[in-house]
Parts: C-alpha cells; sequence; structure tokens
C-alpha cells in the first residue's frame, strides 16, 4: 500500500472516530438537558400522586405488576405510567394534580382494574380515598392571604367545608377587612389535587403531596384532653423523678 493511501485512510479512521466522539458526547447532552427540563417542569407542576387506593409507599411497588390497566380504566386520562426519567418507579402508575386531578369517580374504575391489589379492593367509597394531602405552602402569594377575595380551592373541593374550610383571621394591613383563610383538614381530604389544579396563580400556592411529608407526629408523650376520656394516667412529678 502506498504512503498517500495510508495516510487516507488513517485520517478516514481519525474523522469517524471524531465524529463518533462529538455525536455521543451530543446525544449524552441532550440527554442531561432533557432530565433537567423535566425536573424543573415537575418542580412546577407538583408531586407525582400515587391512584386511590394504593397501598403504603414500598408495599405499592412490590405489589405492582407495571400492567397499566388502572391507566387504561381511568376516564379522564388523568393516571400515567412513570418512566425511566420519572421521580415514581418506572411503569407505575401516578398523576400530577397540577395537570390533570383525580374526578374522584364513584365506581372508582382504576382500583377495580387492577389485578394485584396494588390498589386496594377494600376501597368502595371514594370519599375515604387517602392520595394525599393538600398543603397551602406559599402564604406570600396565596391571594386569600393579601386579604383578596379567591376561595378558588375552596370552591372546587369535592368535600367543601369538610376538607377544606375558610377560616376569618382580621386584617391588619387594612385594620378594617377579615382575611379567609383556607384551611385543609387531613382527616378529611382525599388528595385529590382539584385544589392544586385550579388554583390561579402562575404556580400554584396549594400542593398535594404525600401524607407522610405533609403531616408530622404528636408523639405518645402529648394528650389532648379536649378530644375525650385519655387512656394512659399521666404520671405524677414524683413518678417522674423516680421516686415512689
Amino acid at each position: 500500500m502506498k504512503d498517500s493511501d495510508k495516510k487516507l485512510n488513517s485520517s478516514r479512521r481519525r474523522f469517524l472516530r471524531d465524529a463518533t466522539r462529538t455525536a455521543v458526547g451530543v446525544g449524552s447532552l441532550a440527554t442531561f438537558l432533557g432530565i433537567q427540563s423535566k425536573q424543573s417542569n415537575a418542580q412546577d407542576t407538583g408531586v407525582p400522586i400515587r391512584p386511590p387506593g394504593a397501598l403504603k409507599a414500598g408495599d405499592f411497588e412490590s405489589a405492582c405488576l407495571r400492567c397499566g390497566l388502572c391507566v387504561q380504566a381511568c376516564p379522564y386520562d388523568t393516571l400515567k405510567l412513570a418512566t425511566l426519567l420519572s421521580k415514581s418507579a418506572a411503569g407505575t402508575p401516578y398523576f400530577t394534580a397540577r395537570d390533570i386531578p383525580c374526578e374522584m369517580c364513584e365506581d372508582i374504575p382504576c382500583v377495580v382494574a387492577c389485578p394485584s391489589g396494588a390498589l386496594d379492593h377494600s376501597l368502595t367509597n371514594i370519599d375515604d380515598a387517602r392520595m394525599g394531602t393538600a398543603v397551602l405552602i406559599d402564604h406570600e402569594t396565596c391571594l386569600n392571604y393579601q386579604g383578596l377575595r379567591c376561595d378558588v380551592c375552596y370552591r372546587v373541593c369535592p368535600l367543601i367545608d369538610k376538607a377544606i374550610t375558610l377560616e376569618y383571621v382580621r386584617n391588619n394591613r387594612t385594620g378594617y377587612h377579615a382575611k379567609m383563610i383556607p384551611v385543609v383538614h387531613s382527616d378529611s381530604c382525599t388528595g385529590c389535587g382539584k385544589c392544586e389544579e385550579g388554583c390561579v396563580l402562575d404556580v400554584a400556592a396549594i400542593k398535594v403531596v404525600p401524607t407522610e411529608l405533609a403531616k408530622g407526629a404528636l408523639g405518645e408523650f402529648y394528650q389532648l384532653g379536649w378530644e375525650g376520656d385519655t387512656t394512659t394516667p399521666v404520671p405524677s412529678l414524683d413518678e417522674m423523678r423516680g421516686k415512689k
């Protein structure tokens, strides 16, 4: 082989090698930017929420067959299947309340369609569902907190005056008017997300999050006497000091 042919072949190999590296680099960059974009959008659109009747975290992922039957059964296209780029386990169902909330179907078709029990078939009343808990996260942008009349999250709640109520407080800025503050009651909130979807702000001030993130725990040493008779006696000071 002539020296000129060797140089030509070497140049071709170098060109192909460099072109391949460039393509891989561009592909990796595009993938990275796509992931970043999805994560950014997820922050704006809220937290992925499981369907009604979902078992607790860990048990649900183990029981779910990733069959997608619950997604097919949803008449409102609320449910989606998680992808590899999703925050939820790939192949499992979820919904994003800001996009399409749960419409609280009385016959709960997604639960009926589940073949594995990952969605608990004992759930027969949609009002008993606990998909998450709504939290009014941003008091600084909520219109009601500014003393304006919005009330949209309250008005669209399927369990109005139970899951969300309005609490009247004095408007100290004007000294004359009242603010009507939306208050979420976790014992009645289903986590359907209609309040989050209905929020008129560009980014919702109220969001549905998993209940374990929304709520704290009182602890066994605190007793609320006004809630009824206490079953655990309160120790005396001497008992607390170790004296009999």
